[in-house]
């Protein structure tokens, strides 16, 4: 029930805006691009996508194109909120529509202790059949979860893996080493990728590639193939692009960088708003290198 493979790359998909609507089109044809450079699967409705911002029916449709776009690829789905009703109501209310599996945040703003993320995971959990992937990012909510609580969160069948994105090596070790058997671990920062998969990680959820997915495709096939000098050369290639995605907060930047190659406007939603000059600038020179203008 509970097997699903989220190896390789996966894509934390921006929601593309057009004179303040959802634009659609933009988003297929996104997706269509994720899976035509080999992606390996993908992650509408993340913090990436803009998703609190984003109306029940606009949340709906954007699952809807992913999962017909996506070739049979996994869907990953952000689900959370840091309400746990409200979490449960947002699950219930995507899952018809093509989730494959549902990340879940650590709940944010409200500082839970170890033991109240346990309970919340837990809960939510048994609120549904499909596998839930615990997504730790204390640089956004505020409170980290520790290896011992991700370790115990591991237990429970159907949580199947974590998006790592604490930064803390220590700490992601202790995760690695402590793993029960089928339970995965994929980074949640693009320049941490390399290593964390040498230290048995089992891939990424990545913001940079929505602006490079065949660049990133390649990078973690080589990883996975054991090439490591054409997996060193290529992280080295593309660290500038890992650490100016993330100058202003994401998405601003990636969004800023695909504007510039015309793949969508450069459109966000208040309190979001797009990137300075400088900004737009800097990923313009990010990206020329890569062949991507």
């Amino acid at each position: 029930m509970y097997n699903i493979d989220l190896t390789g790359c996966g894509t934390a998909l921006i929601t593309p805006f057009r004179n303040g609507d959802v634009d659609y089109e933009a988003f297929a044809a996104l997706v269509d691009r994720q899976v035509e450079a080999g992606i390996d699967f993908l992650v509408p409705l993340g913090t990436t996508g803009e998703t609190p911002c984003l109306e029940d029916e606009e949340r709906i449709k954007v699952l809807q194109i992913a999962k017909e776009h996506s070739q049979g690829r996994p869907v990953v789905v952000g689900g959370g909120t840091n309400s746990l009703q409200h979490t449960i109501r947002s699950m219930q209310m995507l899952e018809p529509y093509g989730v494959d599996a549902f990340l879940i945040v650590v709940p944010y703003y409200n500082k839970p202790t170890q033991e109240g993320q346990y309970q919340y995971f837990k809960a939510v959990a048994e609120a549904t059949d499909k596998p839930v992937v615990l997504y730790n990012v204390p640089g956004r909510t505020g409170v980290n979860m520790t290896a011992e609580t991700a370790l115990r969160l591991a237990e429970i069948p159907n949580i199947v893996a974590i998006k790592e994105a604490s930064g803390n090596r220590e700490q992601i070790e202790k995760i690695l080493a402590g793993a029960p058997e089928g339970f995965q671990v994929l980074s949640g920062n693009d320049d941490d990728t390399l290593w964390m998969m040498q230290q048995g990680g089992a891939g990424i959820i990545s913001v940079a590639s929505n602006v490079a997915p065949e660049h990133m495709a390649a990078f973690i096939g080589a990883v996975r193939e054991g090439d490591m000098a054409k997996a060193e050369q290529m992280n080295k290639e593309l660290t500038p692009l890992f650490i100016n995605c993330f100058v202003e907060s994401n998405p601003i930047p990636a969004k800023a960088a695909m504007h510039a190659m015309g793949l969508i406007e450069n459109e966000l939603r208040l309190p979001l708003v797009p990137a300075q000059q400088s900004t737009y600038d800097l990923m313009v020179d990010t990206i020329k290198p890569l062949g991507l203008l």
